[in-house]
């Protein structure tokens, strides 16, 4: 019989019987059937979100600048609320009233050896059509800079953290009494000034090398993406690290009937005045140094030799700014929970931008809007979530977080009773997906992008993430992508409107996106940053605004839905474990650059490494600190591993049953890691696990009270903040003791 292939109709009706007869994926947290009616609402949900409209949400909402207290900002609130209106959804304003200065004079002048005046100017591009709004846009500036008027020396200092000032100090150089001038990258801004406030300068310039930020990395605006000479990075250079949001009202909501602090006694505003600057403004400032020649790390791609000084460079900075307080208007959107109508799942992303903004944040904030656009369809098809959700387009984000902490501090002891979990995005672009967050929801965020496709490789999202990391990765790192169920997340510093559900109201919270394939991203912060930039460079077709859209609503919409909420406390564990290891290598790390500092210093020879002239006095021993005691940690970590094996035995064992009980206790388990002592000299920040470090700003530092009293060499600290997040971690396992005797019930 001769062979007879099958039709396309024959190889449809297989697929098709073979499709049905494939048993549903579970779901963590749902019963078989109720994941089977769950993936559907969710396939639903995927199919609706459409590029052309995330194009057009851009288009308006960058058409012009929409700066806090700008006309534009008011009006795109306005024109958002308006929008979920019209789609059926519950929609308010809510305004809070925040300290926001803008520049009133800015000056920085060459006045040594010879004579030069920065432009501190982006010119207008004709193939741009937004940048010639001069009349609307924000100049640039750092936001909270302190007010000063001030003429003397110039140092450059690298990236101006703390081993730059290591290093100037092994080359027998004080920037005490000077101006410096630190390229972007590495640290958050602010740090570059607090850091140079610290050692004595009396200002700070800031400026964006093209090694890092412009043509070195590719062709520059608008022939392609890169910075050009003439572009500059604006900036909040508040000193978040002790708390952010409105300076006036720390730990209150900015209401207007809200207690507010002197000015003069506001902790988050710089000690010197700082201004940034492009790289064309900064190249005669940097050519005018003599002295010592920067070391081959700290030298940049501008066409000279980089020295450090100080001088022959004199600069002359001045700073004014107007300190007025401004209004914020945060969009909340809610959509009621039919069954847990006090669990609320949050989903945000700010509105409001420097200048124009399409990159940041109206690339996250058009993918919110198709969400909402979806969910409320889904509602007219009959879907109800079972928990209330709260889609929420932030204010103030850009000078420090302000619409975010506000709203977060005034509904302070709702959220702590209410808030199930918070779900962040902020830029978005083309490429691989990225996380950082809780990891009670490594597993969760895992699952959601098993089921996501990536719209260039038509793969799972998932699995192109994996690719991409065993595609990088060595040793352990690659041993791990190859077999590790989840992939690991990164964990949360600040930087975004996460910050103060994580950090102090104990809400576990994800940050996620799309990057790494669009054409950089050096028009940040620019008057650049705008519609013909984004759709010429980043996502152009917005597919993966789209796919943010569906990747962040099905984490929302499953979220809302589980029967026993998500959380998943084995990879918890494992990454705790890891921080203790951490902990561990640098307490011994710690002791043993001690020791061989002492050694040097008692056979004479680091006094010649740190001193080749022998012009300084030879540096005093350091006394050898006590072994730590790390026992009360690992007990902890310990007793959190049965703990957590105890809960997912009896999560296992109970299937699809659950109790309002449970899952009160699940919600308790991020609060169960913060103290409300909160950490050593910043009680705003009380998360025991995650933070942004004091000397990082936006960058975690991981078990931050610990970690910092030993790399800050504070060892009596250490020890008793051992002992806190010992506590934390037994009080954990105590809480996953009670919600798995529960499910046994």
């Amino acid at each position: 019989m001769k062979h007879m292939r099958p039709s396309i109709a024959l190889l449809s009706v297989i697929t098709l019987v073979l499709q049905a007869a494939e048993p549903v994926r579970p779901l963590r947290g749902f019963s078989a059937e109720e994941a089977r009616v769950e993936r559907q609402w969710e396939e639903k949900f995927r199919a609706i979100p459409s590029p052309e409209n995330l194009r057009e949400y851009m288009r308006r909402l960058s058409a012009r600048p929409h700066h806090v207290g700008s006309p534009y900002d008011k009006d795109n609130a306005e024109w958002l609320l308006a929008k979920f209106k019209s789609w059926g959804l519950d929609a308010k304003i809510e305004v809070f009233d925040v300290l926001f200065p803008t520049p009133k004079e800015r000056a920085v002048e060459l006045v040594e050896p010879t004579k030069f005046t920065a432009k501190l100017d982006e010119p207008v591009l004709a193939i741009d059509p937004t940048s010639d709004q001069k009349s609307e846009q924000l100049p640039t500036y750092h936001a909270y800079s302190k007010d000063g008027d001030i003429t003397a020396p110039l140092v450059f200092v690298n990236y101006g953290i703390p081993s730059d000032y290591e290093e100037l100090q092994r080359m027998g150089i004080s920037v005490q009494g000077t101006i410096v001038i630190a390229k972007y990258g590495q640290s958050w801004r602010g740090i570059k000034p607090k850091l140079a406030a610290e050692h004595g300068a009396v200002g700070c310039l800031v400026y964006s090398d093209p090694k890092d930020d412009g043509y070195v990395q590719g062709e520059v605006y608008p022939k392609g993406p890169a910075r050009p000479s003439f572009g500059a990075q604006r900036g909040s250079v508040m000193d978040m690290p002790v708390y952010p949001g409105d300076p006036l009202t720390p730990g209150v909501g900015a209401t207007a009937d809200a207690k507010r602090l002197p000015l003069d006694q506001v902790q988050t505003i710089t000690k010197v005045p700082v201004l940034p600057i492009s790289y064309g403004d900064a190249e005669p400032l940097l050519k005018a140094l003599a002295g010592p020649i920067a070391p081959m790390a700290w030298r940049g791609g501008l066409p000279f030799t980089y020295h450090v000084g100080p001088g022959p460079a004199k600069v002359h900075l001045r700073v004014q700014s107007n300190w007025d307080r401004k209004p914020l208007y945060n969009v909340i959107v809610r959509i009621p929970g039919s069954k847990y109508p006090d669990d609320w799942v949050i989903r945000g992303n700010h509105h409001d931008a420097w200048v124009n903004g399409a990159d940041d944040p109206l690339s996250g904030a058009n993918a919110l809007m198709e969400e909402g656009r979806a969910l409320g369809e889904l509602v007219k098809q009959g879907w109800k979530p079972k928990r209330t959700i709260i889609l929420c387009l932030w204010d103030g984000e850009e000078p420090g977080l302000l619409g975010s902490t506000e709203w977060g501090e005034t509904h302070a002891d709702e959220l702590r009773r209410h808030a199930v979990a918070y779900i962040n995005s902020d830029s978005n672009s083309r490429g691989f997906f990225y996380a950082q967050g809780s990891h009670t929801l490594e597993n969760f965020i895992g699952e959601v992008t098993r089921d996501i496709t990536d719209p260039e490789t038509k793969m799972p999202v998932a699995k192109r993430q994996r690719l991409a990391l065993l595609s990088r990765s060595h040793g352990e790192e690659l041993r791990e992508a190859r077999s590790r169920a989840d992939l690991r997340i990164g964990a949360l510093g600040s930087g975004s409107d996460y910050t103060v559900f994580l950090d102090h109201l104990g809400v576990a919270s994800v940050n996620l996106g799309f990057g790494g394939e669009d054409m950089g991203g050096g028009q940040y912060h620019s008057i650049y940053d705008d519609f013909y930039y984004y759709t010429h460079f980043q996502d152009t077709d917005f597919a993966y605004g789209k796919t943010l859209a569906q990747t962040a609503g099905t984490m929302v919409m499953r979220m809302a839905d589980a029967e026993v909420l998500p959380f998943q406390f084995s990879n918890f564990t494992d990454t705790i474990r890891t921080y203790v290891g951490e902990l561990k290598l640098l307490a011994g790390t710690q002791r043993s650059e001690i020791e061989e500092k002492n050694r040097q210093i008692d056979e004479g020879v680091y006094e010649a490494i740190a001193d080749p002239k022998k012009t300084m006095m030879p540096p005093a021993r350091e006394p050898v600190p006590p072994y730590l005691n790390f026992a009360p940690l690992e007990n902890a970590l310990d007793l959190l591993t049965r703990s957590t094996d105890k809960y997912e035995k009896a999560l296992a064992a109970a299937g699809d049953r659950a109790s309002v009980a449970v899952n009160a206790k699940l919600i308790e388990s991020e609060r169960r890691l913060t103290d409300t002592i909160g950490l050593p000299n910043r009680p705003w920040y009380r998360h025991m696990i995650y933070a942004p470090g004091f000397y990082t700003g936006y960058g975690v530092k991981t078990i931050p009270g610990v970690r910092e009293a030993i790399e800050q060499r504070r060892w009596t600290e250490a020890e008793s903040q051992i002992a806190r997040v010992s506590k934390a971690l037994e009080s954990e396992a105590a809480l996953l003791d009670s919600a798995a005797d529960l499910l046994k019930l």
